[in-house]
């Protein structure tokens, strides 16, 4: 079986385990964990796939950074809402099974879709690391990085008890207001920079990959969701709107005068 077609039923068959396991017990609890979980057995199948660590060193820091990312994210997230509860994207859909299903079936194609030139990538691990790979993989780290400084500084500001009800301008919420989302973005491209060399074909079309997770984070689940959120929450606040009309909406640069 394809390597792509066997991850998408992976992919597909992980997230409808566990959205059964959800949609029964109404929870929010197995949403982001499975996200990573998902992740990560993708990126161990494919790797175990390529020849393990005798696959060569391209394929084991691809899948090492893979990984790093992934544990980090998932560990995050599950602490994060073992403390909230309650994750509020799915107030209107947590009790409508079609609604929710929905949410999920998106989560596991955007999986899909973000490892799927990983995965082409592993299968082609004996050829040495060239320059291009070593700079993407430089990209990726800064990314990966700037995600999860940006989410330990919120985390840390949430946890304090002086600050409930204010939202977080500090650290680099201070020059974007979501850092984290521009770090995951920076972490996907740079994984998949090193296709531009090494895909041949219609392997090229695999970019889609690192395009879909920019639209979604700029267009449908990230930015736009919690940009909605802030306003119903501070949008009368004037410090909120001097920092929003300050403060870079994606990319981080110094606020404006």
């Amino acid at each position: 079986m394809p390597i792509i077609l066997q991850a998408l039923l992976i992919s597909v068959g992980i997230n409808a385990l566990f959205f059964i396991f959800a949609a029964i017990i109404k929870t929010d609890v197995f949403t982001d964990i499975t996200y990573s979980l998902t992740f990560i057995v993708l990126t161990i199948s494919g790797f175990l796939l390529a020849g393990g660590f005798s696959s060569g060193l391209f394929s084991t820091i691809t899948a090492a950074l893979v990984l790093i990312w992934a544990l980090r994210l998932g560990s995050y997230l599950f602490i994060r809402i073992l403390k909230i509860k309650v994750d509020h994207r799915f107030d209107d859909r947590r009790d409508d099974p079609v609604k929710f299903g929905m949410f999920w079936a998106l989560q596991s194609i955007t999986v899909w879709l973000v490892m799927t030139p990983i995965l082409i990538l592993l299968g082609q691990g004996e050829v040495a690391p060239g320059a291009l790979s070593w700079i993407g993989w430089g990209i990726a780290i800064i990314g990966l990085i700037i995600e999860t400084v940006s989410d330990a500084q919120k985390y840390r500001f949430k946890s304090r008890k002086e600050n409930r009800g204010r939202f977080m301008a500090e650290g680099l919420w201070k020059y974007s207001r979501h850092p984290n989302f521009f770090g995951e973005m920076l972490f996907w491209w740079g994984m998949t920079i090193p296709g531009l060399l090494r895909f041949n074909g219609w392997e090229y079309l695999l970019f889609i990959g690192p395009v879909f997770i920019t639209f979604l984070l700029l267009k449908v689940s990230g930015i736009p969701l919690l940009e909605k959120s802030w306003e119903q929450k501070w949008g009368q606040d004037p410090e909120f709107q001097e920092y929003r009309r300050r403060t870079a909406i994606l990319i981080p640069r110094p606020p404006r005068r």
